[in-house]
Formats: C-alpha cells, structure tokens, sequence
C-alpha cells in the first residue's frame, strides 16, 4: 500500500519526462489524443493538428492548438456520421426531428462553449467553439442556438435523413417503444401520445437507460506537446428523446472535462443518470488528490452505479503525463481510441473490461 500524499503528481511526472536525457528511439507521451469508442479517424484528425504544436516551430499560444485539435476530431465524426450517435441524420425525437449536443472546454482557462438541442444546423462542435470565443456565455440552446450559428455564418440544413425517417416511423409503428415518457396518460408503456400528467401519485420507477443502439457520444481529450488540455464531446442524443431534452455531453464535468494542471476525461453512456453525478469533473478532482486514471475512472463509474446500478457507460480518463484508462459498468461493452507517439502515430483501440461497482469503495483502498 503506498501513501497518496508520496505519489508524484502527473504534471511533475512530466516535467521529469521532458527534462530527462532519452534515447531518441523512446516516444514522449505528449501529445496526445484519446476519445470513447473505436473512431480511429476522428482521433488520428485531431492528432494531426496537435502535431504543430510539436518540435522546434510551435504556433503562438493564442492558436490553440489543443482546442483546434478536438474541433477537428469531434467534427470529424459529426461528417462521418459515427455509428449513427454523431451528427446529423440520427437518434430522431418523438417528432421525427434530429438536434444535436456539443461542447467544448479549455483546460487552461476553464473556459467553455456548448449548446444543446441545436436545430438545422450540422456544425455543432463548431458553433460551441463559437460559444467559447465570441460570447460570455457556457450554453446556449433550442431555436436561439440556431440564430446564434447563423449569425456566426453557418447554414441552416434540415438535419432529417431517410435513415432517421425510416427509424422514426418504425418507432411509431411499434407503439412509441422504448419511450422516455412517466406517469402519464395514455400509458407510455404501451402507446404512443399526445400524453397528459397522471392524477395518481408519482410511484417509485427506475429512470430508464439506455443502450449503445439508443445512442453514443463522442468525448476527447487532447493534450499537446507543451501539456495543454481541452475536451470536447457531439452527438445527436438519445434516441426517441423527449423533444427539448439536452443530455451530459454539453454539461462540463458531465460529457467532458479539461483541467491543464491535472488531465482531462470523457464520458459516453446514459447522459440523463451520469450527468447528475459529473464523473468527469470528480475522475480529474481524484487525480489531483494523486488518484491515477485507472483508480479514478472506475471510482466515478462507482459512484453513478451507488444510485443506478444498472446504468449503461464508461468513461476514459487521461492525465498530463499522457497516462491514460478507462472504465465501464458492468454490461457496457466500451472501448477508446488513443494516439501519440507511444502509439507509434497510428490510433490504437483499447478495450475496456466491465468495471464492477464496489459501490462505497475509494480509490484510496487500492492505494
């Protein structure tokens, strides 16, 4: 057992790295990008923009090549359409329509733009990024998050496909199952709305989850050569969602977290349980008490699992010596794709093994 207070910290552990004589056949673990699920194309994007903030020429700090990095990466998924989850044409709500969650955060400034429930427009991590350099403001949403977009020059598009269509309507054909909807009337169990409130008294009812067929979410995290930290996350939502509703991906410390004097975290999962318990925010906060990642990823699934034990999740968690893990409640199959020099420049998937909970645990009892 080692005491946490004799741990080194992870920005000092860089330091040593950096400052350390090496061979120059032994990789630096910086930069690096890592983001939830195996989308090695939206990761190696964003490492190449990192790559400028590598050797001799380094861009000016005002670029921000950390931010520019998951812009990159996260909109690349946004084209790709990544596995449905991301971007447009997907996860349509009860009406048929396609909105979309982003966000992005700086870790040196903890700075953030988000916006939720973005209507008509497909360029949603880049109309966060517009949140974060050209207002004052964390989140904006609904129609008012669309005329922001506009205004900053993007094009409004109907963000409806065949595929989303034909998703819809079979949705509808199958009486409105799986449905979001509570103590309401007509039964939402069994049949599709308009819905009224439900006169009896609230009953005790296990919030539903999800599944990876409902939704997934792309959250990264990039560190550049110099260990500066951003985070960002997109996706279009939860499947057959409520119309209006916004989940943990635009939320900061809920879908992300950056922080460049500790590391950074993203999350994928049941957004509307996960975000009440901000994993990433605590994964980063356990790091800074000298947690390593792998003791403070599933630590923050533990804690979601005390108060919903069978939600659907993972998390991957990386600190600013570049060392990274991941964790998942047990049945969710997650995996995260990393890459930087370590990785030899090429993305590697890296399977998660179902983290059962110990519920009251600390990190500290593995110490």
């Amino acid at each position: 057992m080692c005491c946490a207070s004799c741990a080194m910290s992870p920005l000092l552990l860089l330091l040593l790295l950096l400052l350390l004589p090496r061979a120059s056949s032994l990789p630096l673990p910086l930069p690096l990008v890592l983001n939830t699920w195996p989308w090695p194309n939206a990761t190696l994007n964003a490492f190449q923009v990192l790559l400028l903030s590598k050797g001799d020429v380094v861009p000016d700090a005002s670029q921000a090549v950390h931010l520019d990095a998951v812009l990159a990466g996260t909109a690349t998924c946004e084209r790709m359409q990544c596995d449905g989850s991301v971007g447009f044409g997907g996860s349509p709500d009860e009406n048929g329509e396609t909105t979309l969650d982003a966000m992005i955060m700086d870790g040196n400034t903890m700075d953030v733009g988000a916006v939720g429930n973005l209507r008509f427009i497909k360029d949603a991590a880049q109309t966060a990024r517009f949140v974060l350099e050209h207002t004052s403001h964390t989140l904006l949403a609904g129609n008012q998050a669309t005329q922001f977009a506009v205004d900053m020059g993007l094009a409004t598009t109907d963000l409806t496909t065949a595929q989303s269509e034909e998703i819809y309507q079979s949705w509808r054909n199958s009486n409105c199952q799986p449905n979001y909807r509570e103590n309401v009337t007509p039964n939402a169990k069994t049949s599709c709305g308009p819905y009224k409130p439900n006169a009896n008294i609230r009953e005790n009812i296990q919030k539903q989850g999800s599944s990876r067929h409902n939704h997934d979410t792309i959250a990264m995290v990039a560190i550049d050569a110099k260990g500066n930290v951003a985070a960002g996350t997109s996706t279009n939502g939860a499947s057959h969602k409520v119309p209006g509703r916004i989940g943990d991906a635009p939320i900061a410390g809920a879908g992300a977290y950056a922080d460049s004097e500790v590391g950074g975290c993203g999350a994928t999962g049941d957004g509307d349980q996960m975000m009440r318990l901000l994993p990433c925010f605590y994964a980063v906060e356990l790091m800074r008490q000298g947690a390593s990642p792998k003791q403070a990823a599933e630590a923050a699934v533990d804690r979601i699992a005390k108060y919903y034990p069978s939600f659907w999740g993972g998390i991957v968690v990386v600190n600013v010596a570049g060392e990274h893990a991941g964790a998942a409640n047990v049945g969710t199959p997650f995996s995260y794709t990393v890459v930087s020099d370590a990785t030899g420049g090429q993305p590697q998937i890296v399977t998660v093994t179902s983290h059962r909970s110990k519920l009251l645990s600390s990190w500290k009892d593995d110490a």
